[in-house]
C-alpha cells in the first residue's frame, strides 16, 4: 500500500466531516444569517441620510439614532391609524349587521328568484357563531404558544434594530476592519461594491418613499371627494402597501378601499375602483419611470423573477431585499464587466439595449 493512501483517506474523511459540520451550522444559523443580511441592507438604505446629517455636524451615532426615531414614529403612526380603521370597520359591521343581512336577503331573492327568509339567515349565523366559538376556544387554549411566538418576533425585531444600528453607526470602522485583511487593489473593489450597494439600496428606498407619498396624497384626496370614511388612513395604507409590499402589494392596497367604500354604496365602490385603476396606469407609465430611472433601471421581468427567487430563498425578507440586491449586482457588473458591440442579425434587430 502506498504510504500516501492512508493519509489521503484520512484527509478525505476530514473534508467530508468538515463539509457536513458546515451544513449543520448553516442550517442552525440560517435565521441569524438572514437577520444580519436584512440588517446590512437596512443599514445601506439609511446610510445616505446618516451621512448627510453627519456632514452637518451631527455625530454619526446620534444621526443614526435620529433616523431610527423617525422610522419608529412613522411605523407607530401607521399602526395606530390602521388599528383605528380596523376598529371602526368592525364596529360598523357589528352595528349594521341586521341591516346588511336584510339587504342581502332581499337582493338574493330578487336576483335569483329565491325564497330565503330572515329566519334562515339567522339560523346560519348561529351555526357560524358556534363554529367560530369553537375555533376561538382552541386559540385561547394555545395562548402559551401564541405568546412565545410573539416574544420570538419581538426578540428578532430588537436584534434586527441592534444589528442595523451598529452596522450604520460604526460603518466606517467596520469597513476599515474588512479592508485591513485585503490588498490595496481588492480594497478598492470592495469599497466600490459597497458604494454601489449603498447608492442603489438608498435610491430604491427613497424613490419608493416618494412614490408612496404621492400615491397616499392622491388616494386621500380622491377618497375624501367621494365621501369614503377614514380617507386619510386608507390613503396612507394604499401608498405604503402598494410601494413596499412586493408583487402583490398593489392588489392588497386597492382591495381595502373598495371594500370600505362598498359598505357605503356600490356606486361609490365602483368609482373608487376606477380611480385606483386609472392612478395605477398613471404611476406605471408616467411617475415610476421618471422617479426610479436612476435607482432601479431593471427590466420588469427580471425584477419579478428576482422577487420570486428572493421569496423562495429567504421568505418575506428575501422578497423585499431582492430588488435592491439585484440592482446593486447589475450596477457592479456594468461597471466591471466589458461589453461588446452586437453584430447585425435578424434575431437581434429591434430597439437598442439601454447602456
Amino acid at each position: 500500500m502506498p504510504g500516501w493512501l492512508p493519509r489521503g483517506f484520512a484527509l478525505a474523511g476530514a473534508m467530508i466531516l468538515a463539509f457536513m459540520a458546515g451544513l449543520w451550522a448553516l442550517e442552525r444559523l440560517q435565521g441569524l444569517l438572514t437577520l444580519i443580511l436584512l440588517a446590512l441592507f437596512l443599514a445601506f438604505a439609511i446610510e445616505p441620510a446618516v451621512n448627510r446629517l453627519e456632514a452637518r455636524g451631527l455625530r454619526r451615532g446620534a444621526a443614526t439614532g435620529l433616523i431610527f426615531l423617525l422610522l419608529l414614529g412613522t411605523v407607530a403612526v401607521f399602526v395606530t391609524l390602521m388599528g383605528t380603521l380596523l376598529f371602526d370597520q368592525v364596529t360598523n359591521l357589528v352595528n349594521n349587521a341586521p341591516q346588511y343581512a336584510e339587504s342581502g336577503v332581499g337582493w338574493i331573492n330578487e336576483t335569483f328568484n329565491a325564497t330565503l327568509s330572515q329566519r334562515d339567515i339567522t339560523r346560519q349565523l348561529v351555526q357560524l357563531q358556534s363554529i367560530a366559538s369553537g375555533h376561538l376556544s382552541q386559540i385561547a387554549g394555545n395562548v402559551w404558544g401564541i405568546g412565545t411566538h410573539a416574544i420570538g418576533v419581538l426578540f428578532r425585531g430588537l436584534g434586527l434594530a441592534l444589528f442595523t444600528f451598529y452596522l450604520c453607526a460604526d460603518g466606517p470602522r467596520f469597513r476599515r476592519t474588512v479592508c485591513a485583511f485585503l490588498p490595496p487593489r481588492r480594497q478598492r473593489d470592495v469599497l466600490r461594491a459597497w458604494e454601489i450597494a449603498v447608492d442603489k439600496t438608498g435610491g430604491y428606498l427613497y424613490s419608493r418613499a416618494l412614490l408612496a407619498a404621492v400615491s397616499a396624497l392622491a388616494h386621500t384626496c380622491a377618497l375624501q371627494l367621494l365621501g369614503v370614511p377614514n380617507a386619510i388612513t386608507l390613503g396612507l395604507f394604499v401608498g405604503l402597501v402598494s410601494q413596499f409590499v412586493p408583487t402583490v402589494g398593489t392588489y392588497i392596497a386597492g382591495t381595502v378601499p373598495v371594500l370600505v367604500a362598498l359598505a357605503k354604496s356600490p356606486g361609490t365602490a365602483l368609482w373608487v375602483l376606477l380611480f385606483i385603476i386609472a392612478y395605477q396606469q398613471f404611476e406605471n407609465y408616467v411617475l415610476q419611470p421618471k422617479i426610479t430611472a436612476r435607482s432601479m433601471d431593471m427590466h420588469p421581468a427580471v425584477a419579478f423573477g428576482l422577487v420570486v427567487a428572493g421569496a423562495a430563498l429567504f421568505g418575506a425578507a428575501g422578497a423585499i431585499l431582492a430588488l435592491p440586491a439585484g440592482a446593486s449586482i447589475q450596477a457592479f457588473l456594468s461597471a466591471y464587466v466589458r461589453r461588446y458591440a452586437v453584430e447585425e442579425h435578424p434575431l437581434t434587430s429591434g430597439p437598442a439595449d439601454p447602456a
